[in-house]
């Protein structure tokens, strides 16, 4: 048996988890900073950094109790190094190289991506790899080929911004606040997704990468050019036809990509995976192909996933020093 704590920092949520033989998850804590950054209407990333400096002790240690364990009982520590917003994620990783270092165990720098494809193995026991995962959430959009627990190959991404970016750039236009993510999916669900046409992005069939950024723009040019003619719009019915847009690009490049590699097996992972169009789509288009996606819970940044990422490295034999550092970016593979 194998007790992992971990810990995720590289963003707005503070959190810590332990998880037992990387798939029991014994306590996962989170502390989400959406209220002190909704007024800036995004996040802010010094006052990110302040935040999880006040806390990151104290969500470390309720989630030891919720576990009901202590240090003693934990043998490895896993930690969040990269990508994410620099000054976060050294919060995550100083916090985590000092508990390495006093309690003498065993230090696992955790690549966030990783993590949050590690997330359906959480709930999913039965899944094991060979699968093809999207990735998407605010910061990321990725089309990843799952070869086994450590080893990942990217067969598409954005070149421009991530889905979740471009969802809480649409929102902020609508007014509806932020996170973006929700606010669109809770008002699509009143309106006409085929009201409104916005020119999807394709790179030719060869290719599962994806561009929000001409969507995003088309969204934001429709709405000034009713504006200057003093015309009004339905709220849902833009919002509705700006996720059916971003959703059709995400679901019909993984299954793409899934069907070139021959792999009859596709996951979700990241704050995009929980949106129920998304997931609704992605279930209509499968076909035979068996699909996975994790609670809502366990698509926002938490340090559960992390913990389970951390346990396969260490199967893997992959282990960090104290040098380990924060990384703004970097590859998955």
């Amino acid at each position: 048996m194998a007790l992992i704590l971990g810990i995720e920092s590289s963003c707005d949520e503070t959190a810590a988890a332990v998880v037992k033989d990387g798939r029991e998850v014994l306590s996962n804590v989170i502390s989400s900073q959406i209220d002190i950054h909704k007024k800036f209407g995004g996040v802010v990333p010094e006052v990110a950094s302040r935040k999880h400096l006040e806390i990151i002790n104290s969500v470390v240690d309720d989630a030891l109790k919720e576990a009901n364990v202590t240090f003693d009982d934990i043998d490895a520590i896993g930690v969040t190094y990269a990508p994410g917003l620099v000054g976060a994620l050294l919060v995550g990783v100083s916090t985590a190289k000092a508990l390495a270092y006093a309690l003498k165990k065993p230090l696992v720098g955790v690549h966030h991506i990783r993590g949050h494809i590690c997330a359906n193995f959480i709930e999913h026991k039965d899944l094991k790899p060979p699968f093809v995962c999207l990735v998407a959430s605010g910061g990321h959009s990725h089309i990843v080929l799952v070869e086994d627990y450590t080893k990942f190959k990217i067969l598409g991404q954005t070149r421009d911004d991530a889905a979740g970016e471009a969802f809480d750039k649409v929102a902020r236009v609508l007014g509806l606040g932020y996170p973006g993510g929700p606010k669109i999916d809770k008002a699509a669900k009143d309106g006409d997704e085929n009201a409104i046409f916005f020119k999807r992005v394709s790179f030719g069939k060869d290719s599962f990468d994806f561009s929000f950024s001409g969507i995003k723009t088309g969204v934001i040019n429709h709405l000034h050019n009713l504006e200057q003619k003093g015309e009004t719009y339905n709220i849902s019915d833009v919002a509705a036809s700006f996720q059916k847009s971003v959703v059709d690009v995400l679901t019909d490049n993984l299954i793409a990509a899934a069907k070139k590699y021959n792999i009859s097996k596709i996951a979700l992972a990241g704050g995009v995976a929980a949106n129920s169009k998304l997931r609704e789509e992605l279930m209509r288009k499968k076909g035979k192909m068996e699909v996975y996606y994790p609670s809502p819970i366990y698509c926002t940044d938490n340090a559960a996933m992390i913990a389970c990422s951390a346990y396969y490295e260490i199967l893997s034999g992959k282990t960090s020093d104290l040098s380990l550092n924060a990384i703004p970016y970097l590859s998955i593979e």
